[in-house]
């Protein structure tokens, strides 16, 4: 039969353009949603050949809809900026690919599609209708289907049945009692799909569960016939209308020629240089293409490598379960030829020096993995290959460093590996930190890459174990279930890694990034979490002992203040005390209404009246105790006898490392309490704990990056940089600078990196505002190259959404175009100080990458521990204390080139706190 494709062409809009990283050609202008239309477009043609066909937008402005139920669509967002400046180029290249675009005016796009497609049935057309919206899936029939192209997912009637629980005819049902949030169309109060489907299931319609709605017990029956006045509107709206007048019949709507001429000019302005190519050799349209739309500034489009094209997902999965050793011979074999090898691992637990290894998934080829279960217990399991033979078999290959694999989140592997007594190598690539390159301010989970780049769902952790109390070990899901989840871990790990490396490599900063930086660094912070550092366990208690005594002398001390005891940890009775009985000021109030006694507010009441600074008092102690002196001995290993924290290598969007479990870089060193926990740090006999710490890096890299003369000329010369300010502002001497101008100075230095204003430093300084603008003004004076490189920091960050480190580390800043000021004016702040922070932590990564091969090659016993914020600790031996001292600064320092000189601070003594 002829067949008509319609296209939700607003459904593919905001699909691609929130699907896609922040694509931009080298003018900055947003190619995202343009280049994944497209892209869908290209797709679904060489998918499926139609006679006819049409991409089908909602109108600007209100429907008829509106004039049914004025809330309709009344509370989605506005369109993002970037999105709306798309429009326009995504209609004039659909245009010119020869697609018929049809826009109603008071009409939704759902109206005309369900239109043609009644009139394409009557006329004996089959309709293939390309969307991601289910309220279409109420069209399907016979001669109707619904397919999403991000998901690869094609519904006939009996798929629609499959997905949902109930038919096509019955779709208007389950959507006026689920509702649709994202339309403002309210359903019925706690009534989820599942109870719908039971609904519709029980009664037949949705007229059979509103004659039965007093039959429905519990608190969702009371809240149905609550709504059963709105039910017929809310039928109403999710009805899609198939009788529109005027429209087109769909035998008219036939492709037209390639306008040749607008296709070379938007592929050109957008950077689409693999489809311009193909405009150019007469060559047919092809899909899936990585766009050079993120070219760096300065360069040209033209001169940078193209990317490879993306691949196209496989028609047919083929997930093996091997259970046998001749299908693991052929597996082996596999994996021994292959160029590239994705591998997983499945285990019984999260902490990596927990964990214990249920299966392996390997995958060499797109579409197709296998998983070996080694470990299941779930009733009725068939026999599986034994766990050490396996491991034996595979140990040669995973230790191979000439045997190159892929995985997600590699150093999580790693651990579970070393725990069976395999050093894992050749990990050539990890798929997180492809991700953590490209978009650090996305998230990096396997299911939100394939979401975001292969439009894909996968199979959910949960979904197989549960979750909270209930939530059972992977050991114990049913095999084929977790067989299928595994191997798709590896399948989508190669396929994610197919389509995120092309891109890396096609910019060279990100390249840098991810091939000198962090994949180096990834096997250094693995090699920090397996060493641990020696922890006192007694000291802490002594130390927890002592704070507890002193916690129970403040709260007497506060009772005393109040005039009655009260728990000093409930907001309510701490509000009731400060702003109800001793009357003190509301600074501000919490979202319900209530007097706020947070630190903020804390912290500006103790500045007059006891009590709250008692209270801050208590609070900083109750911390300290609870999470360090009481927490961190029960943190030790008892394989090791040492503490462990794990290191995120993706999740701070300026490169930091996060540290948790325990967070050891967020230690309070301002008090002498929080100093006394790093006491407890300590080192084993014979050996000495060493802290290097860079100097003033922020300021240095300041330095660097604004290249202003006097700023410079003060790091070479190895001056005081504060004094040196100070001389400046003051218009002294630096011999007759005093400590409360260096005082202001140094407020001036570190506040400008992280963009403070005139009112931010007076309110630090104690100073009128007028005062602090003028210190400031003078400071731009005699600094005009960290004037000029703030003013071009903003409008680099700007024009292209993201700024850069030193060494090409792209930080992207999303509201830096927002329409609310102040968080645009937050994002500006940051798009000043990023730079700075984000070099500093790719140094730090590259120091840390230079001293363990100095270390390795050096055959010493020394041992990196922590990296916290821009300090490396190290354990020493005793007698390598002197050339430890002696050459660590040239390691450290000798990194990244910059203007100014890396000045390393070195401390060494039996405690972390004793060497810092």
């Amino acid at each position: 039969m002829p067949l008509l494709l319609l296209v939700d062409g607003s459904s593919y809009l905001y699909r691609a353009f929130h699907a896609l990283p922040d694509l931009r050609n080298q003018a900055g202008e947003p190619t995202g949603a343009l280049y994944g239309v497209l892209n869908m477009l290209r797709r679904l043609e060489s998918d499926y050949k139609a006679d006819y066909k049409a991409v089908v937008f909602d109108p600007k402005g209100k429907t008829f809809r509106d004039d049914w139920y004025p809330e309709y669509k009344a509370h989605r967002p506005p369109m993002p900026d970037d999105l709306r400046a798309q429009i326009e180029p995504i209609h004039a290249a659909i245009k010119a690919a020869g697609w018929p675009v049809l826009t109603v005016d008071g009409v939704e796009a759902d109206d005309v599609i369900g239109t043609l497609a009644t009139q394409a049935t009557a006329a004996g057309i089959d309709t293939l209708i390309s969307t991601g919206d289910k309220d279409l899936t109420q069209l399907v029939n016979d001669r109707v289907r619904w397919y999403n192209t991000m998901s690869n997912e094609l519904l006939d009637a009996a798929g629609v049945e499959a997905k949902f629980g109930v038919p096509p005819t019955r779709i208007v049902d389950y959507l006026a009692l689920v509702g649709d949030t994202v339309d403002g169309v309210p359903g019925v109060s706690k009534c989820g799909p599942k109870t719908a489907v039971k609904w519709l299931t029980q009664y037949g319609s949705l007229d059979g569960i509103v004659e039965n709605a007093d039959k429905i017990t519990g608190v969702v029956g009371q809240n149905l016939r609550d709504h059963l006045d709105f039910l017929p509107l809310g039928r109403k709206l999710v009805t899609v209308v198939c009788d529109l007048p005027d429209l087109p019949a769909p035998g008219t709507l036939t492709a037209s020629p390639l306008d040749i001429d607008t296709l070379r000019t938007l592929y050109g302005r957008y950077g689409f240089r693999t489809w311009l190519r193909e405009v150019e050799s007469g060559t047919p349209p092809t899909a899936a293409h990585t766009p050079a739309s993120v070219s760096p500034p300065g360069s040209s489009a033209a001169d940078s490598p193209a990317p490879a094209d993306l691949p196209t997902p496989p028609a047919t999965l083929r997930y093996e379960t091997i259970l046998d050793w001749a299908d693991f011979d052929r597996w082996l074999a596999a994996i021994e030829a292959a160029e590239l090898t994705a591998l997983d691992t499945e285990t019984n637990s999260l902490d990596p020096f927990a964990a214990r290894i249920v299966g392996i998934s390997l995958a060499v080829t797109a579409g197709e993995a296998c998983y070996i279960p080694l470990a299941h217990t779930a009733p009725g399991v068939p026999d599986q290959l034994p766990c050490e033979a396996v491991l034996a078999r595979l140990k040669p290959w995973l230790e191979a460093v000439d045997r190159r694999k892929v995985l997600q989140n590699a150093k999580y592997d790693q651990h579970v590996f070393a725990n069976h007594g395999i050093a894992l190598a050749g990990v050539a690539h990890d798929t997180l930190l492809q991700s953590y390159v490209l978009e650090s301010d996305k998230g990096h989970d396997l299911g939100q890459l394939c979401k975001r780049h292969l439009g894909l769902d996968t199979i959910a952790y949960e979904d197989l174990c549960g979750k909270g109390a209930k939530q059972i070990t992977f050991d114990q899901v049913d095999l084929e279930r977790a067989a299928q989840y595994a191997a798709e871990d590896a399948d989508m790990t190669l396929r994610i890694h197919q389509v995120l490396y092309p891109q890396v490599c096609a910019e060279p900063g990100l390249s840098r990034i991810y091939h000198e930086i962090e994949l180096p660094a990834r096997p250094v912070i693995w090699q920090m979490e397996r060493t641990g550092v020696l922890i006192d366990g007694d000291a802490l208690a002594r130390q927890s002992h002592e704070i507890g005594q002193t916690l129970m002398k403040l709260e007497t001390q506060a009772y005393e203040l109040a005039g009655q005891p009260f728990n000093l940890a409930s907001p309510k009775q701490l509000g009731e005390i400060l702003f109800g009985k001793l009357g003190l000021p509301v600074k501000k109030k919490t979202a319900s209404g209530a007097p706020s006694t947070d630190e903020e507010v804390l912290s500006e009441l103790a500045l007059d009246y006891p009590l709250p600074k008692l209270l801050l008092e208590h609070r900083s102690l109750s911390k300290l105790k609870g999470t360090y002196t009481d927490k961190l001995p029960r943190m030790i290993e008892p394989s090791t006898g040492r503490v462990h924290t794990h290191y995120s290598q993706a999740s701070v969007v300026t490169g930091r490392l996060a540290s948790s479990e325990p967070n050891l870089q967020n230690i309070p060193v301002r008090t002498e309490e929080g100093r006394r926990i790093r006491t407890a740090f300590v080192a084993p006999a014979g050996y000495r704990i060493v802290s290097a710490d860079y100097s003033q890096i922020e300021l240095r890299i300041m330095a660097h990056l604004s290249g202003d003369e006097r700023l410079l000329q003060a790091f070479a010369q190895g001056e005081d940089v504060h004094r040196a300010t100070a001389a400046e502002i003051f218009g002294v001497t630096p011999l007759e600078v005093g400590p409360d101008q260096r005082r202001v100075a140094k407020s001036i230095n570190f506040g400008l990196i992280y963009g403070m204003s005139a009112f931010g430093l007076a309110r630090q300084l104690g100073l009128e505002r007028s005062a602090a603008q003028t210190y400031i003004d003078r400071y731009f004076t005699r600094y005009p190259g960290v004037a000029r490189y703030m003013e071009e920091a903003r409008e680099f960050a700007r024009q292209h959404g993201y700024v850069e480190t030193v060494f090409g580390r792209r930080l992207y800043f999303p509201e830096i175009r927002s329409s609310n000021g102040n968080r645009r004016q937050a994002a500006e702040r940051a798009a000043i100080n990023a730079p700075m922070q984000g070099t500093a932590a790719d140094l730090i990564k590259l120091a840390m990458v230079a001293v363990q091969g100095w270390l390795n090659t050096s055959a010493l016993r020394t041992r990196l521990l922590l990296q916290v914020h821009d300090e490396l600790v190290l354990e020493v031996p005793d007698d390598e204390i002197p050339h430890i001292q002696l050459e660590l600064p040239k390691h450290m320092g000798h990194i990244g080139n910059l203007r100014v000189p890396l000045i390393v601070e070195l401390g060494q003594g039996a405690s972390w706190e004793a060497a810092h």
